[in-house]
């Protein structure tokens, strides 16, 4: 019933243009663990009034289904700013016809009233004891696209076998329900609720049990530049910045409202290099600023830019931050909690295809660390059942630019980890250390760990099934290769079949999915590479590590064999020119 969709497809079928209406109409969209993301348009395989309908008529019957108190307790709901002129659809549109759809059923929807950080809907799950949560965003993807993220009662993002039994309950729910396109009921509902001002006012309270320098935050001279990527970040960076007693950081002035065009950059992705921080640092220069930080669109990730002595600006990768991080928040820990709990019983964990630098933090301080598979899902669910044994997760991190640095957000949290890195920096200052030198300190105490990840763009998913088949089939059918280049193979581990050559029975810890490709490799000089396929971009990605013992300070020695490692991964193993992969540029 949306006119503007409604009109497309008309449009479509006079042309008889049986090409674009397969496109729209052969297949819909899959709900996975991500929930769903796809660009906004008219069709099955887009996001519009009509599947968002769809999807969560879904979703409150498997609700249902799992939950006697759903009526009782319900669920929350959020968005971002993203909106496409051309199909009618928005992130606050759905969301409004999400809510409409669980209150006609009697369920209580906790709605906010206006856009807010991914990380406030997990929050509100867990604060509130409610069955699930839902935010409306495509995070920091390209413009024309939107999604449907799904949190379970505990907070965290859902993993199997959820997205399964929400996809099935989609496929047997696809007809609307009396009154679906009529959002305005929700208005005058008595189960509609707006949960804005208590979480705005109960998070920032629940983040200060993080900040432990009031005082040096009162007084430090630093001053920071904040990019919210014209997201929804910017009022919230600024509130943190608040709670904890530090001067506001300067806003981008261009970027700092939400705008969905996101006109000033090609990608609204701070991990993609210096190209969205060029605005950043043209202000930090103007106000002698230091330290750049900037959220993605959803503000759940953040990316951190120093300023050197030379005058150059280095970008921390995600594994350097998440070193910074993991080492500030362990030794806040021991300087200032220490009596809540054994050592024994405190832990950090991080995603699989990020760096093992937590590990040696881990093994020389007496903590414990995890790793888990790709994703804050994984990290998020972990985190909870470690906390309901009574255990302290201080941090978790990915190195996609993700942290949990506070334990009641579930999930990346780009607001608490603007607000942390900033305190951390003016404690460092107060020390005459710069971010940059304190990394340096780290890997000096627990060794060097030098990554390096990209990705190439294929659009084909037949070529990345190929790309990755071969590998298992390298020399000869079930043999993969046992060496790269110069560089031997010591260990394989694919967690798309659930091999692992290092464990006794050669099966696979780690919990293996046959949907997704993902095979790790180590090497005999210690490197490991790990390549996989994206759940949310048309991307083949790739990860390399290279960990030294503390005391090998050969930093540049290191640099070069990795890189060394990583030219022949992409020549021998992803064969860019015959499988017609496009790379990532800057």
């Amino acid at each position: 019933q949306n006119p503007k969709t409604s009109a497309i497809v008309k449009q479509l079928i006079a042309e008889g243009n049986a090409g674009e209406l397969q496109k729209y109409f052969g297949s819909r969209m899959e709900f996975g663990t991500a929930g769903l993301r796809a660009a906004m348009g008219a069709g099955i395989s887009h996001m519009n009034d009509l599947t968002i309908i769809q999807t969560t008529q879904g979703f409150c019957r498997y609700l249902e289904k799992n939950f006697s108190d759903l009526k009782k307790r319900g669920v929350v709901i959020g968005f971002d700013a993203r909106a496409h002129l051309s199909s009618g659809g928005s992130s606050k549109r759905f969301a409004r016809l999400a809510a409409n759809t669980f209150i006609s059923q009697g369920v209580p929807v906790y709605l906010f009233s206006d856009i807010t950080p991914t990380p406030f809907v997990p929050y509100t799950v867990t604060h509130l004891k409610l069955c699930a949560g839902i935010m409306i965003t495509a995070s920091h993807n390209p413009k024309q696209d939107n999604g449907y993220k799904v949190y379970w009662e505990n907070g965290a993002q859902i993993i199997s076998p959820h997205d399964k039994g929400i996809s099935q309950a989609i496929e047997e729910n696809q007809e609307p329900w009396p009154q679906a396109w009529d959002d305005k009921l929700i208005d005058s509902s008595l189960l509609l609720h707006d949960p804005y001002a208590t979480v705005n006012k109960e998070y920032f309270k629940d983040i200060q049990k993080q900040c432990f320098h009031r005082n040096i935050n009162k007084e430090t001279n630093l001053k920071f530049v904040h990019t919210s990527v014209h997201g929804v970040g910017h009022k919230f960076v600024q509130l943190a910045f608040k709670a904890f007693d530090l001067s506001p950081p300067f806003a981008v002035p261009e970027q700092k409202d939400p705008d969905p065009e996101f006109p000033t950059v090609k990608y609204p992705n701070p991990e993609e290099g210096k190209g969205v921080l060029t605005l950043s640092f043209a202000l930090a220069e103007k106000d002698g600023a230091k330290i750049i930080l900037a959220n993605d669109p959803d503000a759940d990730r953040l990316a951190v830019a120093e300023k050197q002595e030379s005058g150059e600006w280095k970008v921390f990768s995600g594994n350097e931050l998440g070193a910074l991080l993991g080492w500030w928040i362990f030794t806040c820990w021991k300087n200032h909690n220490r009596g809540t709990c054994a050592i024994k019983d405190v832990y950090m964990l991080s995603s699989t295809v990020s760096s093992k630098i937590l590990r040696a933090i881990a093994l020389k301080e007496g903590f414990h660390f995890e790793e888990t598979l790709t994703g804050f899902k994984w990290m998020g669910n972990r985190a909870k059942q470690l906390m309901d044994q009574g255990k302290a997760v201080l941090f978790a991190f990915e190195e996609a630019i993700g942290y949990m640095c506070c334990p009641a957000v579930l999930d990346k949290d780009g607001v608490s980890a603007a607000v942390i890195t900033a305190e951390m920096a003016s404690f460092l200052a107060t020390r005459n250390l710069s971010l940059s030198q304190q990394l340096k300190a780290v890997y000096d105490e627990y060794g060097f760990h030098i990554t390096k990840a990209s990705y190439f763009i294929c659009h084909d998913p037949k070529v990345i099934q190929q790309l990755f088949d071969n590998l298992r089939n390298f020399d000869g059918k079930n043999t993969y290769p046992k060496s790269c280049g110069r560089f031997k193979v010591s260990g394989i581990r694919d967690l798309t079949t659930g091999y692992d050559s290092s464990q006794p029975d050669q099966k696979a810890v780690l919990p293996t999915s046959k949907s997704s490709q993902m095979i790790t490799f180590t090497f005999a000089n210690g490197g490991v590479a790990t390549m996989r396929t994206s759940g949310t971009e048309p991307k083949i990605k790739y990860y390399s590590e290279l960990c030294a013992p503390p005391g090998n300070s050969d930093i540049e020695q290191l640099k070069k064999e990795l890189d060394e490692l990583v030219n022949a991964l992409e020549k021998h193993f992803f064969q860019p020119e015959k499988n017609n992969l496009q790379r990532k540029t800057e």
